[in-house]
């Protein structure tokens, strides 16, 4: 069944899908882990992707940015396409010291100013939570293959470039470990729609150190979060 923003047939995705927010970090994973791949939607340059990742049949696609965009793609994964889970893999941003470059972070729980849940199906609350069965698969993957996980809350932003600071109060209430600015969307999808939803973040630069990774490394060398979720997926 195709939508309006993706021409994929029923049955082109599988269970799990990975989505990052870029096409070309699609593109990357697709190409890189996965055997047997096959585009299966590009509406828009917004690249999907089936193939199998150690035997077992995996998707992924990109999000695009912003609440708006993920809030778009991951409610017709649910609704139309028959999608159990899928894991956000994205770039971050630090708030605090101890959090390095392309450190990966496993979201407890996305902050948010946003009304995009209220505004939805007026929903209230300005936390919205990940699946706690599929952050148990991620924690396991990630001890099996001995990448660290740092856990906590993250702040997802509907503004990227804030003119004021007043947005910090909520973030430092709520211990925010880094900021995003998609999974709170993600989230309440998956809650709402009775399915699952995790975010795994590597940091590309930091508020802190102002230390920031390249284009070119966003795409393609945050590879330890593809390589839990991938093995998380089922």
């Amino acid at each position: 069944m195709a939508t309006p923003h993706n021409s994929a047939a029923k049955g082109d995705f599988a269970r799990t899908v990975l989505m990052p927010g870029d096409p070309l970090r699609a593109q990357f994973i697709a190409e890189t882990f996965l055997t047997d791949a096959k585009l299966v939607t590009s509406v828009r340059n917004i690249y999907g992707y089936t193939g199998i990742y150690n035997g077992k049949r995996v998707s992924v696609m990109a999000s695009g940015m912003g609440m708006g965009s993920i809030g778009i793609y991951s409610y017709e994964l649910f609704k139309f396409y028959d999608v159990d889970n899928i894991i956000r893999v994205g770039s971050a941003g630090a708030y605090v010291d101890d959090l390095k470059l392309f450190d990966v972070v496993l979201s407890t729980g996305a902050y948010s100013e946003s009304t995009y849940a209220k505004a939805m199906d007026g929903t209230e609350g300005n936390i919205m939570y990940p699946s706690k069965e599929l952050n148990g698969r991620i924690e396991e993957a990630a001890k099996k293959l001995g990448i660290e996980l740092h856990e906590g809350n993250i702040h997802s932003g509907d503004v990227f470039y804030h003119l004021n600071d007043d947005y910090m109060a909520g973030v430092k209430e709520n211990h925010c470990l880094a900021v995003e600015m998609e999974s709170f969307a993600l989230f309440h999808n998956a809650n709402m729609l009775g399915k699952h939803a995790a975010c795994l973040l590597t940091i590309s630069d930091s508020l802190v150190t102002h230390q920031e990774t390249t284009a070119e490394e966003r795409q393609k060398s945050f590879t330890n979060m593809m390589k839990i979720a991938l093995e998380a997926a089922e």
